[in-house]
């Protein structure tokens, strides 16, 4: 399992590391398969003996877990740290298949609503949270300004702002700008009304974490900017704001994504996002879990790819200060 590089340093050969864990795999599947009736067949003459057969049939089944996962650790241990990440993301998935293949369901129907689950629901969940998270910057970055200010009329505006939209549920804001504005004369449609709600709720959050990186920024810096004869705008624009979106950017990519989930709250009020749709195509043929785990993988992959771009967009600015 180990060979020496060029160097004549030692290095692992993760292949046959690989290969036992999936012959562990492969042996811990059919064990969850077959093991109760072979731990019936073992412990079958034990009540003459006066012991509890359900005690030992758990007790036999704990100790094969217990060791399975000790097995497993100790050869993950002797890998790579990439390659313990990659492969525990395997079986962790791998479980989480073998969960939902206990559901009995129909991947015929999966496969036939699927495509529409994607081009309709996906792509307004998407279409939702892209505009909201648009607006909901430009409110936290306003937002943050007004606080940090010396105007108490702008400070006494953002901290009403933020206490009122912080401290109503998201579901209550969509029904009271959905419900509420026609009141005055003013009908919207789902869509608008969902997408005002997301933008005020997460703009008044991310007001916090503006403020907080704005803060975060030495006081030399600012005291620098304005030796060299800076504006405040110029001083924000080009000094501090650049500084202040390695802090911003991590807490903001965490808000993206849960305002990706939290669009599923507009299907309240009729619009046709991902989990409205999914419900909808469930009812028409009663497979609810079906369409609900399908939603809820696209959720999932649609985080992930988030997840990804906020990696990315964190490491460029970590290069942009070394």
């Amino acid at each position: 399992m180990f060979a020496e590089d060029a160097d004549g340093v030692e290095k692992r050969n993760p292949g046959p590391i690989l290969v036992l864990l999936g012959a562990l795999l492969i042996g811990g599947y059919f064990a969850v398969q077959y093991a109760p009736q072979w731990v019936a067949g073992v412990t079958q003459g034990v009540p003459a003996l006066g012991i509890d057969s359900t005690l030992l049939q758990k007790l036999l089944g704990g100790a094969v877990v217990i060791a399975a996962l000790v097995a497993n650790c100790y050869l993950l241990l002797r890998l790579s740290l990439r390659l313990q990440i990659t492969v525990v993301w395997c079986e962790l998935a791998l479980l989480v298949v073998l969960f939902f293949s206990t559901f009995n369901l129909s991947f015929e129907f999966i496969e036939r609503k699927i495509g529409y689950l994607i081009l309709q629901g996906a792509t307004t969940t998407l279409y939702i949270s892209a505009i909201s998270i648009a607006l909901a910057f430009v409110l936290a970055l306003i937002g943050a300004l007004a606080k940090l200010s010396s105007n108490g009329i702008a400070i006494g505006i953002a901290t009403f702002y933020t206490s009122l939209f912080r401290g109503l549920p998201l579901l209550m804001q969509i029904f009271i700008l959905y419900l509420g504005l026609p009141q005055l004369g003013y009908i919207v449609n789902p869509i608008p009304a969902g997408v005002a709600a997301l933008s005020l709720c997460y703009g008044a959050y991310m007001t916090e974490i503006f403020r907080a990186g704005i803060q975060s920024i030495p006081k030399g810096q600012w005291d620098a900017a304005r030796a060299l004869g800076l504006s405040h705008s110029m001083m924000m624009r080009l000094v501090i704001l650049p500084q202040a979106l390695r802090v911003i950017i991590p807490p903001t990519g965490n808000q993206f994504i849960a305002m990706l989930k939290d669009s599923s709250l507009v299907s309240v009020v009729g619009v046709w996002e991902l989990t409205y749709v999914a419900t909808t195509e469930g009812q028409r043929e009663f497979r609810h879990m079906e369409m609900l785990i399908s939603a809820s993988v696209i959720y999932w992959l649609l985080s992930m790819v988030l997840e990804v771009i906020q990696s990315r967009i964190e490491r460029r600015f970590r290069k942009s200060t070394r």
